[in-house]
């Protein structure tokens, strides 16, 4: 709980929820349907839990088995409302930082709408334009409070951290952590022993109805110039949890002078980066680095100052733990034709 002067509200925020859900139950928000089966990807808080690159190496993982995939978001922060596919030499102003990445790491049709199933109705048109036979999956971005589209499987990543947290506003949850009975599938950082024994101390137990996967998170910090190899440097973001994103750089050995940390989906002005630049020189730093989602949101701006100071950006990459056991999983509980 970050807020607590802000506890008092949470009755009202919890009102707002049971009137959504009841609105759902009683149709009098409708559930769309889809032709093909839907598999959504989201958490119970406001972010930082790694979903992005999670939808990245499930997406790629179907892919690999020869599973048709695409994936729909709403494209947080994008300037448009237009429906539309994301090109991938396009950017965040019109696609979102989030969409754009997913598209350009998989390659697979990224679609993006404040509704949904608008996105998916697109997506499946295109795809009977190019062949009537072909029948797909798609990947619902953030997609476990968006209940007005149906889906097959719910997979909702956990941590300890929202195990632990509070209902917005006074904490990030969304959701109480009881809304993870609607779950189907369970995701958990490999090194979070302490929410799997969460977990399991509220009755979630990994069973093969409902199991726990479980994923490893790695940084791949890109290698500096031998002229830079030994300089500090400057970190900063504009994501929801940033002391992750700098904890684990200088866990993979870089010095941070400083950092720097901006609202999530923060689009960054000439201002901002010339501050950057000038905390860069009065600290003796070589180089900046930040976030793939943050360096899309640079734009211009990242190519004129890496002229006179680079920039690199860090990925974050997501391996299954049991790569095998997800892929039968989803297999059985689908009905997936796969090769």
């Amino acid at each position: 709980m970050k807020r607590p002067w802000l506890v008092p509200l949470i009755p009202v925020y919890a009102a707002g929820l049971a009137l959504r859900s009841a609105g759902l139950l009683l149709g009098v928000q409708p559930i769309r349907r889809l032709r093909w089966q839907v598999i959504s990807v989201g958490n119970l808080s406001v972010g930082g839990t790694g979903k992005t690159p999670f939808t990245i190496a499930l997406a790629r993982l179907l892919m690999r088995e020869g599973v048709h995939v695409d994936v729909l978001s709403r494209g947080y922060g994008r300037q448009s409302t237009e429906v539309e596919r994301v090109d991938e030499d396009g950017g965040p102003e019109r696609y979102g930082d989030e969409p754009l990445l997913i598209a350009r790491e998989t390659h697979a049709p990224v679609y993006v709408g404040p509704k949904r199933w608008q996105a998916g109705k697109m997506a499946e048109e295109q795809a009977a334009a190019q062949s009537r036979s072909l029948y797909g999956v798609h990947l619902l971005d953030d997609g476990f409070q968006h209940r007005q589209l149906a889906r097959t499987v719910d997979i909702v990543i956990v941590n300890s951290e929202d195990l632990g947290d509070a209902l917005l506003p006074a904490g990030n949850l969304r959701e109480r952590v009881g809304a993870l009975k609607r779950a189907r599938v369970l995701a958990v950082p490999a090194e979070d022993e302490a929410a799997v024994e969460e977990l399991r101390r509220l009755g979630f137990e990994s069973r093969a109805e409902r199991p726990i996967w479980r994923f490893r998170r790695d940084m791949v910090v890109p290698m500096m110039p031998a002229t830079l190899a030994k300089r500090r440097v400057v970190a900063f973001c504009g994501i929801a949890r940033p002391d992750q994103f700098f904890s684990g750089l200088t866990q993979k050995g870089l010095d941070l002078a400083a950092t720097r940390t901006f609202p999530d989906h923060h689009s960054f002005s000439r201002g901002e980066m010339e501050m950057l630049r000038r905390l860069a020189e009065s600290t003796g730093s070589g180089a900046l680095f930040t976030t793939a989602k943050d360096i899309f949101r640079l734009g211009g701006l990242g190519t004129e100052l890496d002229e006179a100071l680079p920039i690199f950006a860090v990925d974050l990459q997501v391996t299954f733990e049991d790569e095998a056991g997800v892929m039968t999983w989803l297999r059985d509980a689908m009905g997936l034709k796969t090769g």
